[in-house]
C-alpha cells in the first residue's frame, strides 16, 4: 500500500472506527472473516492490508473503501488479482459518497468482492481488455469501450479471462449505507 498516509494511519482509522462502533477486536475480526491477529497487526500498523482485507473491514465498519485509504487521491491498494488506484472521492450534500478507481488486473486474474451495503451501486467502464464482472451469480462479459452497472449490496466478481484489464470503477454509496 502506498500514498495512504502510511500503515500507521490506516491502522488508526480502523481502530478508531471499531471503537466508535463499540466493536471488540475479536468481534470485528469475526464479522469481517479475518484473523484476530491480522486485525491486531493492521491496527498496530505492522501489517500491510490487502485490498481484500480492507473490503472485508469496510463493510462491517460501514464506510467506503476510500475512507480506510484516507481519501488520498493516488492511494493504491491491491491483492493477488487486482490493483485499485483511487482517482477521486466526492462527498455529496445528501451524505452519500462517490469513489472513482483505476483498476488493473493481470490476465487470468479473478476477484470476488463482498457486499458493500444496501443501496451501493457500482459502474465499470472497460478501457482495455475483457472482463467478466457483476453479481457473482450472473457476471456480464464486457470488452473495451463497454460499461456495466450493478448493485454492490451483493457479492460480486471481476475476472480478466483473456488478457490484462484496465478499467474505471465508480462506486456510489448512499448516506443510508
Amino acid at each position: 500500500m502506498s500514498k495512504t498516509g502510511g500503515l500507521a494511519a490506516v491502522g488508526q482509522r480502523i481502530r478508531g472506527l471499531r471503537a466508535d462502533r463499540g466493536m471488540s477486536l475479536s468481534g470485528l475480526a469475526s464479522v469481517a472473516g479475518i484473523g484476530k491477529g491480522t486485525l491486531s497487526e493492521l491496527e498496530a500498523g505492522t501489517r500491510n492490508p490487502t485490498l481484500e482485507t480492507l473490503y472485508a473491514l469496510a463493510g462491517p465498519l460501514r464506510v467506503p473503501l476510500a475512507f480506510l485509504l484516507g481519501e488520498v487521491e493516488g492511494a493504491v491498494t491491491s491483492d493477488d488479482a487486482l490493483t485499485a488506484h483511487l482517482l477521486t472521492v466526492r462527498h455529496h450534500d445528501d451524505g452519500g459518497t462517490t469513489e472513482v478507481y483505476w483498476l488493473t488486473m493481470a490476465s487470468g486474474g479473478a476477484r470476488v468482492s463482498p457486499s458493500h451495503g444496501t443501496g451501493v451501486t457500482e459502474h465499470l467502464l472497460v478501457v482495455r481488455g475483457v472482463v467478466e464482472a457483476g453479481p457473482a451469480d450472473a457476471p456480464v462479459r464486457l470488452e473495451a469501450g463497454s460499461s456495466h452497472g450493478w448493485t454492490g449490496d451483493l457479492e460480486h466478481s471481476y475476472a480478466a479471462p483473456d488478457g490484462a484489464l484496465e478499467a474505471v470503477l465508480t462506486i456510489r454509496t448512499p448516506a443510508s449505507a
